[in-house]
């Protein structure tokens, strides 16, 4: 792509074509996944009939052929070059009508390739694809395609993925960023669809009146710093969490100590263990979950007002989890439900959302009291007793025929919920005054997520290599997000998901580790099925294996806290698609492999059994860290048996002799 062209320009954006509707939605949840139907009720396609200058800017004027209705867009552009796009609705109030559906068209680069729309994970390059924007659990989008659920469980056909126009994230952001160099916005929070099926032009359909920001840059660096002006910056992390590993350990105190010696004893490098059953857990036939409230469980986690900080005397912090939903069966949710506090549906009574096999309320953050109250909890309840962090998890559940207490529209804060979630959050930790030893993690998000959320994770995979769900789904996933403007993310080593036949094995657990040592957290997960999946401690070879791992990630930790830094002031990303620094045509539709930094290289190996793999290498000079061989610019075939994964450091870099010494470490 030659840098600095872009098709986005005022001329290209007179040639809008508009049309308005009147529609309905019909939503139906099902553990968290929506099953979207609409009618249409009117569709009016307006004809243009003028271009004036207004207001240092332009209005163009749309008419309905059948009326006499005029509907108007203005396009205006500010001191720093940002475009905003804004309908102007028929002011003559001849119809009498209230539109909500509009259709908002304009030419582009037929050649052009698109990122972003928040986090896809089997496509990386949208362009030829439609895009829901509408927040949803993840996991249960595989219900859609039944034939290729059972293809893909049966493993006939693993890396059958289902059809893109129906995909659902739980992270949906009205953003997308072409290699044409320049990023497009909506100020939308409505369920909306961005269509790039057509190659010569691209449709935004939203069902609320639109506002667009645009804007152009000189290279990917430059993009990302004037997205993130618009959406937000996100902070650096605490300095321990790259110092080694966070090991997910739960089932009790001695369970802890237990495994941490273990650990310690192969010569793991640990900096956190992470235990989601804080407060207690529950047996379904799911697996083994969480107990939804939000207290010390001091039976099956005795003395851990103890244990934390002799823990963090060691160098390890003790990790928690949360979400916005509470266990009917407990105490928390009989405080919430007589204060009022939960979200509500059409008769007034509590509304209780199925997750995976047993309901849950949700509490209301419309409410500011009930804001308040769950904040505290976190407040008292988790950073009171001396957390280093935790999970936030969901986000995504947000009923579409709830009643709120603001009164507002769920359609209208369903996608903003998560944002909500991640804020509240936020807050806690700031309000403690713990911002350089606290953080967390979400999983969902949509607008305002970036500015709230230090880092996600890239949710639920399968314990398994499938591309749309397993390994090898964290790598689109993670670019996605990052042209989407969030620039901190990391994964389950293992993946969490066990469903069927599905079981974590040791080769995949092992790839893994090697993976997510090239990120910004190094973090396990048991996964909801412990005992069907290969643990990191499960033989002496495991445990060999995750020491090594750790002391890797934790070679890494000034390069990582600089690459963090970067993010923090200019936005961006850690982990970053090939094309952000090399203007090469395949590298805008590499999705297996990224770049750590601006120095390093990763290609994971994501196939079950590989031992090699081939390799792209944009034109640089490159050392492959495990053998030191050097290479230039091409594709490679790779040796990469289990420890050796094909990394590679640019021979440039400041940090070359830093980055080679991992090649050392056993």
């Amino acid at each position: 792509m030659e840098e600095g062209v872009s098709t986005i320009t005022l001329e290209a954006l007179q040639q809008i074509e508009l049309a308005v509707g009147v529609g309905e939605n019909n939503f139906k949840m099902s553990r968290g996944s929506f099953d979207y139907k609409q009618h249409i009720h009117e569709k009016k396609r307006l004809v243009r009939v003028s271009s004036e200058k207004w207001n240092e800017g332009t209005v163009l004027s749309f008419r309905d052929p059948k009326s006499s209705e005029i509907h108007k867009i203005s396009i205006k552009t500010n001191e720093k070059g940002r475009i905003t796009v804004k309908y102007l609705p028929d002011e003559s109030g001849s119809s009498g009508k209230t539109y909500n559906r509009f259709w908002i068209s304009f030419p582009t680069n037929p050649d052009e390739h698109i990122y972003g729309c928040g986090e896809t994970y089997s496509k990386l390059d949208l362009k030829g694809e439609r895009v829901r924007i509408f927040v949803a659990e993840h996991q249960n989008a595989r219900r859609i395609g039944k034939k290729i659920i059972k293809e893909k469980f049966l493993g006939k056909h693993p890396d059958k993925i289902q059809p893109f126009g129906k995909y659902e994230s739980y992270y949906a952001q009205p953003t997308f960023t072409s290699s044409d160099l320049y990023y497009l916005h909506a100020d939308i929070n409505a369920y909306s669809e961005f269509d790039f099926r057509n190659r010569e032009k691209i449709t935004l359909y939203t069902q609320e009146a639109p506002v667009l920001y645009i804007e152009k840059a000189e290279s990917f660096p430059e993009l990302s710093g004037k997205l993130a002006d618009l959406l937000g910056y996100q902070r650096t992390l605490p300095s321990w969490i790259y110092d080694g590993a966070i090991l997910a350990i739960q089932e009790g105190t001695e369970k802890i100590d237990e495994k941490i010696a273990k650990a310690e004893k192969a010569g793991t490098k640990i900096c956190g263990v992470w235990s989601q059953d804080w407060c207690g857990c529950r047996r379904t036939g799911f697996g083994y979950q969480v107990m939804w409230n939000w207290q010390w469980d001091k039976k099956l986690y005795h003395r851990l007002d103890e244990k934390i900080p002799e823990w963090k005397a060691k160098g390890i912090r003790f990790l928690g989890y949360i979400n916005p939903f509470i266990a009917i069966e407990k105490e928390l949710y009989q405080e919430a439900s007589k204060k009022g506090y939960c979200v509500k549906d059409k008769e007034g009574k509590d509304y209780l959302v199925t997750i995976t096999t047993f309901p849950a309320a949700m509490v209301d953050f419309t409410n500011p009291k009930a804001y308040e109250w769950y904040k505290n909890i976190i407040k008292e309840n988790m950073i009171g007793l001396g957390m280093g962090g935790w999970m936030a998890d969901f986000g995504e559940y947000l009923p579409m025929d709830c009643v709120l207490f603001s009164g507002e529209n769920p359609e209208m804060i369903h996608n903003r919920w998560p944002a909500i979630w991640a804020q509240m959050n936020k807050e806690a930790i700031e309000e403690c005054g713990v911002t350089d030893e606290v953080f967390f993690f979400t999983r969902a998000g949509h607008t305002g997520t970036i500015k709230s959320s230090a880092m996600m994770w890239t949710g639920d995979q399968h314990v398994d290599w499938s591309v749309d769900d397993g390994l090898p789904s964290v790598i689109p996933a993670t670019l996605s997000l990052a042209m989407s403007g969030y620039g901190i993310t990391h994964s389950d080593v293992g993946g969490y998901t066990t469903i069927m036949h599905m079981r974590r094995s040791k080769e995949l657990l092992m790839r893994w580790e090697e993976m997510n040592v090239f990120s910004p957290l190094f973090r396990t997960h048991e996964g909801n099925q412990p005992v069907n999946d290969v643990q990191f401690d499960d033989d002496e070879e495991l445990l060999s294996q995750l020491a090594r791992t750790s002391k890797m990630h934790a070679q890494l930790s000034e390069y990582l806290k600089a690459c963090v830094k970067e993010t923090a002031d200019e936005a961006i990303p850690v982990m970053r698609p090939l094309f952000y620094h090399y203007n090469e045509e395949k590298a805008y539709t590499e999705k297996t492999e990224y770049l750590l930094g601006r120095d390093i290289l990763v290609a994971p190996v994501i196939k079950e059994g590989a031992v090699s793999r081939s390799v792209y290498l944009p034109e640089d000079g490159w050392v492959h860290i495990f053998s030191g061989k050097s290479f230039g610019g091409g594709s490679f075939d790779i040796e990469a048996p289990i420890g050796q994964p094909p990394v590679f450091v640019r021979k440039d870099s400041p940090w070359f002799e830093k980055i080679m010494e991992l090649s050392k470490i056993s």
